[in-house]
């Protein structure tokens, strides 16, 4: 069994330890807040291509299921992290108009490799949202050691792609 997966049952066994400690002694909204994990949904982004159905899609997710919002923005690796232009600012004003909890997180280099480093660190994240799978390979130098560790990714890919270039 993976270590991690071991790590994540011992720490739900002491989580529920704790809660049936805190109910025992009346303390039931203690108890409750032992097992409200953060919800969140991982939106990468590749500098460049800024998809409006892309956005559009992690947001109506993250509302749908009441999960947080990661956005993940990648630039090139000799490119200083930029803002991400017009496109970016609205969604991130669409985002609080609409009470969506969000952080702008931005690297620099292999979106792939990004997302992989995130989510082994972020265990929160229910799925990635990513706009389309060439975006993926952009910028990255080692493709084949990413494609193992790619298929150990901790949570499902959703790709967002336009059907009339499918």
């Amino acid at each position: 069994m993976d270590a991690n997966k071991i790590k994540k049952m011992l720490k739900q066994v002491e989580d529920s330890m704790a809660a049936v400690s805190f109910a025992e002694e009346g303390q039931f909204e203690s108890a409750n807040n032992l097992f409200r994990r953060e919800r969140r949904v991982l939106l990468a982004l590749k500098e460049g291509s800024l998809d409006p159905k892309t956005l559009k899609y992690a947001m109506n997710s993250a509302m749908r299921i009441h999960a947080k919002l990661d956005i993940l923005y990648v630039s090139a690796p000799e490119a200083a992290c930029e803002e991400g232009g017009p496109v970016l600012r609205q969604f991130e004003s669409d985002l609080r108009h609409a009470g969506i909890e969000y952080r702008l997180n931005r690297r620099s280099g292999c979106l792939k490799q990004e997302i992989i480093d995130y989510t082994n660190k972020e265990h929160e994240v229910l799925f990635v949202v990513v706009e389309s799978p060439g975006s993926l390979d952009r910028d990255c130098k080692k493709s084949g050691v990413l494609t193992e560790l790619w298929k150990n990714l901790r949570c499902p890919l959703v790709v967002v792609t336009d059907q009339a270039g499918a």
